[in-house]
C-alpha cells in the first residue's frame, strides 16, 4: 500500500498540478499577466503535442532507462517548474514551462506503471494501478481547495509555490520508497531487457496481438469520447441556457467519483477480471450519457458521475490487463503507445466536434457522437469480458 500511495501522490504532482493547475488558475493569472486567447490556444495545442511526444518517447526508449531514476528525474523537473511558475510574467515562457511539464507527466505515468507491475503483488496489480491513476482526480480536488482556501489570502502565485512544496515532499517520499524497494528486492533487480520490445517489435505486437491492439483501441476511443465531453460540456450547458453552477457541480461530482473509483474498480478487476471491470465502467459511462442526452438539465451530474467512474480508473485497469500477458517493460511500452492513441483520439474527437458545432449550430450532435462511442467501448469491453475467460497461449513477441 505504501508504494501505491506514494506513486499515486506522484500522479497528483505530475498530472493534477503539472497538467491541470494552470487551467484552474488562468483566470486569476490573467489579472496580472496578459495571457490572451491566442496564448491559451497555443498552450492547449503544444501541451497536447508534448504529452504525445513524451508518451511516444517512453514507448520507444523508456525500457532502456531505470524507471525509478526516471520517476525521480521527472518529479524533480516538474517540482522545479512548478516553483518557477510563481515567478514568471512572460506568456511565452509560461507556455514553454507548461509544454515541458506535459511531456514529463506522460513519462512519469509510464514509470509508475512499470514500477507497480514489476514490484507490486500480481494479485493486486489492477487495484494498485487504478488507485495510482486516480491520483489525477485527487489533484482536481486539491486544485479546488487551493482556489478556495489559499489563493484568496495569498494570491495566485502562492498556489504554484504550494504545489512546488508538495512536489518536493513527494520527491523525498519517492526516494525513500525506491531505497526500500531496492533493499527488499535486492535479488530481483535484473532489468527485464529480454522482455522489452524493439520499436519494430512494439508496433508489430500492437497490430497483431489481441491484448495490445485492444488496449490501444480502447485508449483511442476513450480519447475521442472524453476529450470532447470535457472540452464542450460547459459550452453545451450554456447553449441550453442552464445555470453555470450546474457545470461546476458536475465537475465536483466527477472529481469525487474519480477519487473513490480507482480503488473500488481496481478491486473488482483483481477479483472478478479486468473485462468485467471495463464493462462496468464503460457501461456506466454509456448509461450516464444516454440519461444526459435525454435530459441534460436533470442528468448533467449523472454524466459527471459516469465520466469520473470511467476516466480515472480506466488507465490503471488497462495497464493491469496488459501486464497479465506482458512483462513490466513491455507493459510500459504498450501503455506509452496507448497514451499516444488516446491523444490522437482526443484531437480527432475535438476536430469533429468543432465541425459538427459549426455546421449544425448546436452541440447536441456532438454528445450524440460521444454517447455512440461510449456504447462502442461497452461492446469492446463485453468482447474482452467473454474472451478473457478463455485460456491464452504464452506471449511470443511478434516478428
Amino acid at each position: 500500500m505504501r508504494m501505491t500511495v506514494t506513486l499515486g501522490i506522484n500522479q497528483i504532482i505530475s498530472h493534477g498540478f503539472g497538467l491541470f493547475l494552470f487551467a484552474a488558475l488562468v483566470p486569476l493569472m490573467q489579472t496580472s499577466i496578459e495571457i490572451s486567447h491566442w496564448h491559451l490556444a497555443t498552450i492547449g495545442a503544444l501541451t497536447q503535442l508534448s504529452y504525445l511526444a513524451g508518451a511516444m518517447l517512453l514507448g520507444l526508449i523508456g525500457h532502456h532507462v531505470n524507471s525509478g531514476r526516471l520517476l525521480l528525474v521527472t518529479g524533480s523537473l516538474t517540482t522545479l517548474l512548478l516553483f518557477s511558475m510563481a515567478t514568471l510574467n512572460d506568456p511565452m515562457v509560461i507556455t514553454l514551462v507548461l509544454t515541458i511539464m506535459a511531456a514529463s507527466a506522460a513519462i512519469s505515468w509510464g514509470a509508475i506503471v512499470e514500477l507497480i507491475t514489476r514490484f507490486g503483488r500480481p494479485e493486486n496489480c489492477a487495484t494498485n494501478l487504478a488507485t495510482a491513476s486516480s491520483g489525477t482526480a485527487w489533484g482536481y480536488g486539491l486544485n479546488g481547495l487551493l482556489i478556495l482556501l489559499v489563493i484568496p489570502l495569498f494570491g495566485w502565485r502562492s498556489g504554484w509555490i504550494l504545489a512546488g512544496v508538495l512536489g518536493a515532499a513527494t520527491l523525498l517520499l519517492t526516494l525513500s520508497l525506491l531505497r526500500s524497494l531496492k533493499q527488499r528486492h535486492a535479488n530481483h533487480l535484473v532489468e527485464e531487457t529480454s522482455a522489452a520490445l524493439s520499436p519494430l517489435q512494439l508496433f508489430r505486437t500492437i497490430l497483431r496481438e489481441r491484448t495490445a491492439f485492444c488496449a490501444c483501441l480502447i485508449c483511442f476511443l476513450v480519447g475521442a469520447s472524453t476529450m470532447p465531453f470535457s472540452t464542450w460540456l460547459n459550452t453545451y450547458l450554456a447553449e441550453m441556457a442552464l445555470p453555470p453552477a450546474l457545470g461546476g457541480y458536475t465537475w465536483t461530482v466527477t472529481g469525487l467519483t474519480g477519487m473513490a473509483a480507482g480503488f473500488l474498480i481496481g478491486k473488482l478487476a483483481d477479483r472478478r477480471g479486468h473485462g468485467l471491470a471495463l464493462l462496468a465502467v464503460f457501461g456506466g459511462f454509456a448509461l450516464s450519457l444516454v440519461a444526459f442526452a435525454y435530459s441534460p438539465a436533470r442528468f448533467a451530474a449523472v454524466a459527471g458521475f459516469g465520466y469520473g467512474l470511467m476516466y480515472f480508473p480506466m488507465w490503471g485497469i488497462i495497464a493491469g490487463w496488459v501486464s497479465k500477458q506482458y512483462g513490466s517493460k513491455a507493459t510500459m511500452q504498450i501503455n506509452g503507445i496507448g497514451m499516444v492513441t488516446f491523444g490522437l483520439g482526443g484531437a480527432l474527437g475535438n476536430l469533429i466536434a468543432g465541425f459538427v458545432r459549426d455546421s449544425s449550430g448546436s452541440l447536441a450532435g456532438v454528445y450524440a457522437m460521444i454517447t455512440a462511442l461510449a456504447i462502442v467501448l461497452t461492446l469492446v469491453a463485453g468482447f474482452i469480458c467473454v474472451t478473457e475467460r478463455q485460456p491464452k497461449p504464452p506471449f511470443q513477441p511478434a516478428f
